[in-house]
């Protein structure tokens, strides 16, 4: 039985529907060596009957990593993931927390915020299923809930049922009238009671998540809980991930800037490309690797407009990457003139 501790979870990138892919979660992983990475959402019923090799399939080089699985029958997540832990993957996660329709209408997801028993059985069938540590990443209530009633009750479930670890999600879900996008913005965020149940489980391995943008709120956030979980800051601003090890685990930085992240990504994308895979399923994944850097937004503009079209190869990556380059030059002149 594998353990999970609590270096295991000091830093990780949230899975995200349409985005956290096995494409970006090599991207990320260069950038990162001790990133905890998790993949997209898959139902029980995709990794069930659907196909195991392109669904679960993922280059070792993204280790360590997070399958999250969505359902609400133990008996299913059980059988996915018996079906999932072959591939090597270092922990099963239960989405407790997304309140997308395609969720609402399958009864799971945040839905299981009202279930916590249920919340309970899925995870000791899951448990008694592999030896994966098995994790939750919930919300801190749907709805009308009180907060502290719903996610401690929660808690004390996955807890009581073996879950190694809970990741929170420090906003509820409203599952009327918000949409997904909202539902990650509008609903006020709660620190103070993610850390109040740090305090009541000090044994648990618990990490927080929502609106975390820099370097400076993860430790400030360390400083309460155990771990640290960013989405849409990684995504939008990847080389933040490049201050990860240096900062938060005392380690040297895989690479020195993004311009290496490019380099060291092309090995990759040109093996992509020989198996027929197209330009932009991996450069979409790099939009926003120059953020706030002169010449980003003709980097955007190149990659958007130009690897999407048929047979575009690296060259393409190349002359984007040359517009941050030349622009940079230019203001380094203008500086120095």
């Amino acid at each position: 039985m594998k353990s999970l501790t609590n270096q295991d979870i000091r830093f990780s990138t949230a899975p995200m529907m349409d985005w956290t892919d096995r494409h970006c979660r090599f991207f990320h992983r260069l950038m990162s060596r001790r990133a905890r990475l998790y993949t997209e959402m898959l139902t029980t019923g995709a990794v069930i009957f659907g196909d195991r090799e392109r669904l679960l399939g993922f280059d070792p080089a993204e280790r360590p990593l997070a399958l999250q699985l969505g359902g609400a029958d133990p008996g299913e997540l059980a059988k996915a993931a018996r079906i999932a832990e072959p591939f090597g993957y270092d922990e099963i996660n239960l989405n407790v927390g997304c309140p997308s329709d395609r969720v609402r209408n399958g009864a799971f997801g945040a839905c299981l915020m009202l279930r916590p028993d249920l919340v309970g059985d899925c995870v000791k069938a899951m448990k008694d299923a592999v030896a994966l540590p098995v994790t939750v990443k919930c919300r801190i209530g749907v709805d009308d809930q009180e907060p502290r009633a719903a996610l401690f009750a929660l808690a004390e479930r996955v807890v009581a049922a073996g879950g190694d670890a809970l990741i929170v999600h420090a906003r509820k879900a409203w599952l009327a009238g918000l949409s997904p996008k909202e539902n990650r913005d509008v609903p006020p965020l709660d620190y103070a009671l993610v850390h109040e149940l740090k305090r009541a489980f000090p044994s648990v391995p618990i990490a927080i998540n929502g609106g975390i943008e820099t370097i400076e709120q993860m430790r400030a956030q360390l400083e309460h809980v155990d771990g640290v979980m960013i989405g849409r800051a990684a995504y939008h601003n990847p080389e933040l991930l490049l201050e990860v090890d240096p900062s938060l685990f005392g380690e040297a930085a895989p690479l020195a800037d993004g311009f290496a992240a490019v380099e060291a990504f092309i090995p990759y994308i040109e093996a992509q490309l020989r198996r027929g895979e197209r330009l932009s399923s991996m450069t979409r994944h790099m939009l926003g690797l120059f953020a706030g850097k002169p010449g980003a937004r003709a980097f955007r503009r190149r990659l958007a407009g130009e690897a999407v079209r048929p047979g575009a190869g690296v060259e393409v990556l190349l002359s984007a990457t040359d517009e941050v380059s030349r622009a940079m030059a230019r203001m380094a002149e203008a500086a120095s003139a």
